[in-house]
């Protein structure tokens, strides 16, 4: 065997050993494949540089490998190809070692290359000539990004339940009826007349807070709100009285999927029946807790989370 420069003159052998490679190792579902016509121009000039080598035996060609400068003191590999017949007989480490010499000689000092994520055994070759990643390419349909990106966020979320009632003490009682845990949930007094109950498990379950919601307003006969950040990406709140929901508020009524008009309108805010039972002035609940079709919107989760308590004189 042997390995020589590659002239002009090759470029009927290269482009078959090339043609080879590309149908070996096909370009990812998605990305259209490259043709000849726009590889042969880059082989010349790296040909030129003197960083393109073929190897051959008595019965022709057995590869090539071809390299170009990549800054300063790097050097990319660009392709390395050897036809089945001349695989594990040391052409591969052949062929690397007349790039590497090249490259040295132009002054590099490290060499780069890609590797597919599906060509396994390339890549356990690289690794065991002492190769390591060092970045990735990622890669996916314009189309699933747009689905993606069109999916509810998945920060975090977070309740807080609030008591109209100036009785600490009956809603103690009442709490630890449902939440048997009570000394790991924070409950507190507002000077506004409202209790504020916050139990971590309750944070992203809103089916149970809203269940204990409807049990605190039945059995104490009381106006209770709801409030959460769901997703660090909208907010709700539900309106309870005498253990019935009488309003629910989303700040996005689209964020889970599209849903009928009608039942947007639902989940907007009643200006009447917040101020009448929390006590808000209805003209700042109609400019606070306004809906938008997506989050951006509206201020962001957490400060319209805080802005909607104080407008109902919450304890945020």
């Amino acid at each position: 065997m042997t390995v020589r420069l590659a002239t002009d003159d090759d470029e009927r052998m290269l482009r078959e050993l090339w043609q080879e490679f590309a149908a070996e190792i096909p370009e990812p579902e998605g990305f259209p494949p490259e043709s000849w016509e726009d590889t042969w121009p880059a082989l010349r000039s790296e040909i030129a540089a003197g960083t393109v080598f073929v190897a051959e035996d008595e019965d022709g060609p057995l590869g090539f490998a071809d390299a170009r400068p990549d800054g300063p003191t790097h050097l990319r590999l660009d392709t390395i190809y050897v036809r089945p017949r001349g695989r594990r007989s040391g052409v591969t480490k052949t062929l690397l070692a007349e790039i590497v010499a090249a490259g040295k000689a132009a002054g590099a000092c490290q060499v780069t290359l890609e590797v597919l994520e599906g060509n396994a055994v390339a890549r356990e070759v690289w690794a065991r000539l002492g190769f390591t990643p060092v970045s990735q390419i990622l890669t996916q349909p314009l189309e699933a990004l747009a689905a993606r990106l069109a999916e509810p966020a998945d920060g975090p979320s977070r309740a807080s339940t609030h008591v109209q009632s100036d009785n600490r003490l009956s809603v103690d009682r009442t709490l630890a009826q449902y939440v048997p845990r009570l000394d790991q949930v924070d409950v507190r007094e507002s000077a506004e007349g409202w209790v504020r109950i916050a139990d971590p498990l309750l944070d992203g379950d809103r089916a149970a807070q809203s269940k204990l919601a409807g049990e605190l307003s039945e059995r104490l006969g009381a106006v209770v709100v709801a409030l959460a950040v769901e997703h660090g990406a909208v907010v709700r709140f539900k309106l309870y009285e005498r253990g019935r929901m009488v309003d629910e508020y989303l700040s996005v009524p689209t964020f889970y999927g599209p849903i009928s008009k009608v039942d947007e309108l639902a989940l907007e805010a009643n200006p009447t029946l917040v101020a009448r039972l929390t006590g808000a002035n209805r003209d700042e609940v109609r400019h606070t807790a306004r809906t938008g079709r997506q989050p951006d919107e509206l201020p962001a989760a957490d400060e319209l989370y805080e802005q909607i308590a104080r407008m109902m004189r919450l304890e945020p």
